[in-house]
């Protein structure tokens, strides 16, 4: 596909989910709203250094400056208190949330190693999906030798559908690459 995701979400997307969807109004076809790019750095020695390292990532990999996430109460046993850094996160919309999931379906899925598609079931009852990614390195914007500690986000696709069967026709209609379940049974059993 030679156009970018927006313009194929247009062009292609909306006319079939009209037409498969039954919707009688442009309006009601679900759409994709935001996309929100989260990390936690964990328990590192070093947190403001590695809090630093996760913020150039995430500002790398989405192309858009991250906001600090601070924890809500102290925990002890993480040593952990209440106000301090603990992550980044950045929401996408609009143009930059198009072209970064153009990248994340198109080139940086295919790229995990034994890949065989994401799964169906990260929906959580309300249209909205989410997919755990352990390892950078799969986005060709990431240099593998500049990388100081293994960093994994969580990915979440906000949409406008109600139900988790039409976000997933609409993720499906975007070219995002699910794993049939039925499928895999059968070949385990």
């Amino acid at each position: 596909m030679g156009e970018s995701l927006q313009s194929y979400y247009k062009s292609t997307v909306i006319p079939s989910l009209k037409q498969r969807g039954g919707y009688s109004n442009v309006n009601q076809i679900p759409r994709v709203e935001k996309v929100v790019v989260n990390t936690c750095i964990g328990s590192q020695s070093d947190t403001k250094q590695a809090l630093e390292d996760a913020k150039n990532e995430l500002t790398t990999i989405t192309g858009q400056k991250p906001a600090e996430t601070r924890a809500k109460k102290s925990i002890a046993n993480f040593k952990l208190r209440q106000n301090q850094a603990i992550g980044a996160r950045v929401t996408l919309r609009g143009v930059r949330m198009y072209e970064f999931l153009e990248r994340l379906i198109r080139m940086a899925l295919p790229r995990i190693r034994d890949f065989r598609g994401v799964s169906p079931r990260s929906f959580d009852g309300n249209g909205n999906y989410t997919l755990g990614v352990a390892d950078l390195a799969i986005f060709p914007e990431i240099e593998l030798d500049k990388i100081k500690r293994n960093v994994g986000f969580d990915v979440t696709i906000v949409t406008t559908a109600g139900t988790d069967a039409e976000a997933k026709l609409l993720l499906s209609e975007l070219g995002m690459p699910f794993t049939d379940r039925k499928l895999t049974a059968k070949k385990l059993t």
